[in-house]
């Protein structure tokens, strides 16, 4: 087992120098897995709960924090919180998990995992409809589209790009500085990946297994001009 965080990409290759050099950048993940059956915090596979989303990148899952998108405004005061995720309602109830990823990460896979179909206990989830943004979204995307998901449907639905959230997905958006501001790194994109649970009549999820994946790599920042590193800065 390997483990590395540092500031710049993982790369790969034979050929580091040269018109024919054959490096690559390493393809990174993130994971969570949601049973919404467990409704505490800090513990193995936490689900969230009613206007909590749950934090990715947390070990184990915990309570996300969800930034309001900078848009690369530096603040001196920091990043400010924005409102929670919608509240759970009959007919509609909002899951979902917050990642954080390098700035000008390029995101390649986005899959959605229905393990086991929610459920409120009576009633059972009919769909679920995902929406990749940079912030809690109830429609539309800024990163990704997912096909929506049929209640009692046990699988896999991997993301597609409108032309807009494809040119978005090559390199992500600037949208949290660092709460420290002048700690690096200096910026952090968010992705935020929202649930829309539909049923009639359901109050609130209380069973149910989903996982969600993000797939990335993380762009090379200090490569330079072609005249200042005309072999590109890999070192």
């Amino acid at each position: 087992m390997a483990r590395s965080t540092f500031s710049g990409p993982i790369l790969s290759g034979t050929n580091r120098f040269g018109a024919q050099r054959n490096v690559g950048s390493a393809l990174l993940s993130q994971q969570v897995f949601m049973d919404f059956s467990n409704t505490t915090p800090q513990t193995a596979n936490y689900g969230g709960g009613s206007g909590i989303f749950v934090d990715a990148n947390g070990i184990p899952n915990d309570v996300a924090t969800i930034w309001t998108p900078q848009n690369g405004v530096f603040s001196n005061n920091g990043p400010t919180l924005a409102s929670a995720p919608t509240a759970d309602a009959t007919g509609t109830n909002y899951r979902g998990c917050v990642f954080l990823l390098p700035e000008k990460s390029t995101i390649e896979n986005i899959f959605i995992d229905q393990i086991v179909q929610p459920t409120d206990g009576t009633h059972a989830v009919t769909g679920i409809q995902a929406y990749i943004s940079n912030a809690f979204a109830t429609s539309g995307g800024v990163y990704a589209t997912e096909a929506a998901i049929t209640g009692g449907t046990i699988g896999r639905t991997t993301a597609t790009y409108t032309a807009a959230e494809y040119v978005n997905a090559l390199y992500t958006l600037q949208d949290v500085q660092n709460p420290q501001p002048g700690q690096e790194p200096a910026w952090i994109s968010q992705v935020v990946v929202t649930l829309a649970l539909t049923v009639t009549g359901l109050t609130s999820v209380n069973a149910g297994k989903i996982a969600v994946t993000i797939q990335y790599m993380q762009n090379d920042l200090n490569i330079g001009n072609a005249t200042t590193y005309p072999y590109g800065n890999f070192d």
